[in-house]
This record gives C-alpha cells, sequence and structure tokens, in this order.
C-alpha cells in the first residue's frame, strides 16, 4: 500500500506535459455536458419507436452540472487534477480502459455465455438500442462516478487535508475507497444461485474499488474511463451483438 495514495509515482508523470492545456481542459468539460444533452434529446426522439428505451431528464443535466465546483476542487483537496494534467496517458487513460474491458469481458463471459447462452428474443433491461446506446450509457457512468466517486471522495479529502495529519488522512481516504466501492454492488444485489452473487458482488467491489484508487492517483476521468472501458463492451458491444446478430437469427 503506498504511503500517500493521492500521489502518483514520479514515473507516473509526463515531463513535457505540466503545463495545463485550458483550450483541451475546456473541450473536456464541454464534452461531459454536450453528451448527456444529446441523451436527452435523442431519448426524447426515440421513445415512441421503442417502449422500453430509457429516458433522460432534464433535470438529469441539472444533477451532472453539480460535478462542476468539485472538479474545480480537486487540487485544493490534495488530488490529482480532474483531467490528470501532467499524467502520463498510459496510467490516465489506457490502463484504466483496458481495466474496465477486463471486467466487462468477464461478465460477458458470466451472464452471457454461462447464465444465457440462447439468443435473446427482446433488449434485456440492461442492454438498449444502437446507437442511442452509445449517448445513454457514457452519460450513466458521468452521473454514476459524479456522486458515487467525485463528491464523497473530494469532500473526505478535503476534509482530511483541512483537520487531519498525514498519516490520519491516508487511513481515512482507504475507508472511504473501501465504502464507496461497497455502495454500487449492494444496491445491485442480484438474485440467483450463491456463486452468482458472491461475483456480483466481488467484482462490482473490485472494478469500483480500482476506479476510486485511480481517481484519487491519476484523477476524476481516469475512474470514468474504468467504467466507459466496461460499458463499452458490456451494454454497448453486447447491445449491438444481440441487436443486430442474435435477433437476425429469430
Amino acid at each position: 500500500m503506498p504511503h500517500d495514495i493521492s500521489r502518483p509515482n514520479p514515473a507516473d508523470y509526463h515531463p513535457i506535459a505540466d503545463d495545463k492545456n485550458y483550450l483541451g481542459t475546456i473541450a473536456l468539460l464541454s464534452i461531459l455536458f454536450i453528451w448527456p444533452l444529446i441523451t436527452i434529446i435523442y431519448g426524447a426522439a426515440i421513445k415512441d419507436d421503442y417502449v422500453f428505451v430509457r429516458q433522460w431528464e432534464w433535470i438529469n443535466l441539472l444533477w451532472i452540472s453539480l460535478a462542476i465546483p468539485f472538479l474545480l476542487l480537486q487540487e485544493k483537496a490534495g488530488l490529482p487534477a480532474w483531467n490528470g494534467t501532467g499524467i502520463r496517458a498510459t496510467q490516465k487513460w489506457l490502463l484504466p480502459a483496458a481495466i474496465g474491458l477486463g471486467f466487462a469481458m468477464l461478465d460477458v463471459l458470466v451472464i452471457k455465455v454461462i447464465m444465457h447462452p440462447q439468443v435473446y428474443e427482446t433488449l434485456p433491461p440492461f442492454l438498449q438500442p444502437f446507437p442511442y446506446s452509445l449517448f445513454l450509457y457514457p452519460s450513466g457512468a458521468l452521473d454514476i462516478e459524479i456522486f458515487y466517486r467525485l463528491i464523497p471522495l473530494t469532500l473526505v479529502a478535503l476534509a482530511g487535508k483541512r483537520w487531519l495529519n498525514p498519516d490520519s488522512r491516508q487511513k481515512i481516504l482507504w475507508a472511504a475507497l473501501i465504502l464507496t466501492a461497497l455502495r454500487e454492488p449492494l444496491e445491485q444485489w442480484p438474485s440467483g444461485p450463491a456463486w452468482l452473487v458472491l461475483y456480483s458482488l466481488l467484482s462490482g467491489f473490485a472494478m469500483n474499488l480500482v476506479q476510486g484508487i485511480c481517481m484519487v492517483r491519476y484523477g476524476f476521468l481516469s475512474a470514468l474511463t474504468v467504467r466507459l472501458g466496461h460499458y463499452l463492451l458490456w451494454h454497448i458491444g453486447l447491445g449491438i451483438y444481440v441487436q443486430f446478430v442474435e435477433h437476425a437469427r429469430v
């Protein structure tokens, strides 16, 4: 366990990336809000074509806007910049995406290959029609990461930096990482055989814990990238397969 989890190793930094690219930062921040906006408009446009489509409302965009002050507080809380300024792309983007894809491959193997090898006659509840899924699931990933990680971990880091010594700060931060990692798997407690429940709890906890570590070491977008990598295969890729390959056989 590193002494200071919120500080990447010196090798993780890119020596020529320390100057802040304000245009790039503004572009990334804009995408975070444009994507949910498209999701809302797109969902409303296709709601009559798909009775099962999951729609976003305008209130969702308001909730996401709560992220702005917490994104701006990252460095004040002793955490990396929200977009991982100065950290190598391998650490903040490529490795997190690969980890998310790895968890998704396990989910596809367990849920689709082992549990449900037969053809889906309709899209199951965890899948949505393509290309709407390209907008819905990244927006959902952002929503989850804001409320499961960004807000609680930033508040804990801010409080620890203000009132605790370094050793105590690390202990409290680790406790927060573990507790926030437990939230999603406990909320999504599955039904089924004991081995499936155990798999869901352990894999869900592991991915959420990795996301928390990515956030406090490499920035918020690194944690988001893990989930995007997972959703790319589990929700979007599998949905494309079911919609255009399996349904073609029915």
